[in-house]
């Protein structure tokens, strides 16, 4: 074999040996994606007064919202105010907001808040629901790669005279839709801005 040979063979094999080293190193990446597709950092869960686990998103969030989009009455003297409904970079549309019981009994009747969906993580506010009238289109409530929803969890009760937050996260419509209408079951539908 000539020097000149040899040299185009080594030339080739040392191409295929970075590119072999090129394939195992990103096969070993670490799944940096995985964790943005599983839960983003919004949902992130901490326990409340209330019986439910909430996002703590950022400490402009835990404090006590003042914009109010909507507010809805629901069954046995229940009410849902509605705070931010925000799009994400990621391609969300996350919406906080509250729950009030203004009772002095707790209440037991979330179970319908959780919807029709198989889900993992039981009592929630995964059957919450987007409408965007204009598009024609219903957005669900987002889920990660275990089936949890991408919303408030544990909401078994609430307790007489508290109120706990909530989240949601769903897809978000396209950048024309500047309002759509929020629905939870047990409680009459909402229409709200979009912001972001």
């Amino acid at each position: 074999m000539s020097m000149q040979h040899m040299v185009k063979a080594r030339r080739g094999a040392a191409v295929v040996l970075a590119a072999a080293l090129a394939l195992v190193l990103t096969g070993c990446g670490g799944g940096g994606d995985d964790s943005k597709s599983k839960t983003p950092e919004k949902s992130s869960a901490a326990q409340s007064g209330g019986g439910a686990s909430t996002p703590a998103p950022s400490a402009a969030q835990s404090s006590e919202p003042t914009q109010v989009l909507a507010t809805v009455n629901g069954e046995g003297g229940i009410t849902m105010v509605i705070n931010s409904a925000a799009r994400d970079a990621g391609g969300f549309l996350t919406v906080i907001g509250q729950i009030k019981n203004s009772t002095e009994k707790d209440f037991t009747g979330t179970a319908p808040w959780r919807g029709n969906e198989l889900t993992t993580g039981g009592e929630s506010v995964a059957g919450a629901t987007l409408v965007d009238k204009a598009g024609k289109k219903r957005y669900y409530v987002l889920r990660d790669t275990d089936g949890r929803c991408l919303c408030t969890t544990g909401v078994s009760r609430v307790k007489g005279g508290a109120t706990i937050p909530f989240f949601a996260q769903f897809p978000a419509p396209p950048a024309s839709a500047t309002e759509v209408d929020f629905s939870l079951p047990t409680f009459a539908t909402a229409t709200i801005k979009i912001s972001g």
